[in-house]
């Protein structure tokens, strides 16, 4: 049941699904727009960017110190598909039925919120799936496939954002968007939610609670050097986040954003992520995926380098085509190392620390949002690139223990 064409295809398609629906609220571009719209504070938009990743910090360890004793975690999995469709759809209802700012606000929060929150327990459990169904050069290979085919999802949906965003005037654009995207998203769950999935023969049985269950993983992190350096690594990847969410809106100010413009921009970072992916896949199926994250670290700070220097169109195209190339690198790359260096009883384990740890990195947007409030955006890209060289660092540090 290892490395089927048939879980590798609907794998594919989960991402590709995925990619159009949750593209509409793009953390760089559309969400930005959305969260300036109903309260023009750069904080707010750092807070809401970070909210739609960032819930799902709080249930990771939970679910990993449960996960690890499951024969099967598919069926939990389709559970959490369910809570992340009902959410997204919710976004949509809340900003169609909600004509107060605050109000909407607020509920935009608590969906967005559920989304990210479930997703916490379906990390751990789609990780497991991965780590059960596919060789480690397979999967490497499946995730570019996967990252292609997410990158070209997001491509057409990032047209089709720009059309709505050019013909229906907002709220009303924003709500058809998510509504719609949650049918779209929902094929791709029903996709997945459909591998088959094959027992777990090495398990390890809870032992105590979960709070010293907690304290021993955290112990064995501080042990295990490899791990460490590699989480930290991963946490400073997420600098980038400082700047990123306000990129658009430095673009607002100095050229004239249209619907079509938007949808550009956000078609042409998916672009660079679905391109790249080409050569991802074929430098991860050769074992290489630390050169991957060299690369993807180089062209991030470039593009920073470039938004400082540069503001017109076709820089901003530039820009946004080497970000979509970088993430989708980093995303590759350390979520293929993490099951590489993890045992097989400790997958979930291993898997929740890196996510725990370096999702502290996805809380950066509010950071740049103060930061923005009493500075200007070449000081937050400056602090994005300092990080990122931080990252770069503890990568440079754990390719120099492995030899």
């Amino acid at each position: 049941m290892v490395d089927k064409k048939s879980s590798h295809i609907k794998n594919v398609l989960h991402g590709f699904f995925l990619s159009i629906g949750t593209t509409v609220a793009e953390p760089s571009t559309i969400l930005p727009l959305i969260i300036n719209y109903f309260s023009g504070s750069s904080i707010l938009v750092g807070v809401f960017a970070s909210l739609l990743k960032g819930g799902a910090i709080f249930v990771q360890m939970i679910a990993a110190f449960y996960a690890q004793s499951y024969r099967l975690v598919m069926p939990y999995l389709r559970i959490v598909f369910i809570f992340r469709f009902l959410s997204w759809f919710g976004v949509g209802v809340v900003i169609y039925f909600t004509e107060s700012h605050t109000l909407a606000l607020w509920g935009i929060g608590i969906t967005l919120f559920i989304f990210s929150f479930s997703a916490g327990f379906g990390n751990i459990y789609f990780k497991e799936i991965q780590g059960k169904v596919f060789t480690h050069k397979f999967r490497g290979r499946s995730m570019a496939y996967r990252q292609f085919f997410s990158g070209l999802g997001a491509i057409l949906s990032g047209a089709t954002a720009g059309v709505f965003l050019e013909h229906f005037s907002p709220p009303n654009s924003f709500a058809y968007l998510f509504m719609i995207s949650a049918f779209l998203m929902g094929i791709g769950f029903i996709a997945f939610g459909s591998i088959e999935e094959p027992e777990k023969e090495e398990i390890k049985e809870r032992d105590g609670t979960f709070f010293k269950f907690l304290k021993e993983s955290f112990v064995y992190f501080g042990k295990s050097r490899i791990l460490k350096y590699q989480v930290l690594s991963f946490l400073f990847s997420y600098s980038h986040l400082i700047g990123l969410p306000f990129i658009i809106l430095q673009a607002e100010e100095n050229i004239e954003l249209s619907g079509y413009i938007v949808g550009m921009l956000l078609s042409i970072q998916m672009l660079g992520g679905m391109l790249s992916n080409i050569l991802w896949g074929n430098i991860s199926s050769k074992g290489e995926d630390k050169k991957i994250l060299y690369i993807s670290f180089g062209i991030m700070i470039l593009s920073f380098l470039l938004a400082i220097f540069f503001q017109n169109i076709y820089i901003y195209f530039l820009i946004f085509f080497l970000i979509g190339a970088s993430i989708d690198g980093n995303r590759l790359a350390f979520g293929n190392l993490i099951l590489i260096i993890a045992p097989p009883e400790k997958r979930p384990t291993y898997v929740a620390l890196q996510a725990n740890i370096s999702s502290l990195g996805l809380f950066f947007p509010i950071l740049g949002g103060v930061l923005l409030s009493f500075t200007n955006y070449t000081t937050i890209y400056i602090f994005s690139i300092l990080g990122l060289f931080i990252g770069l660092f503890y990568l440079w540090k754990e390719k120099k223990l492995i030899r």
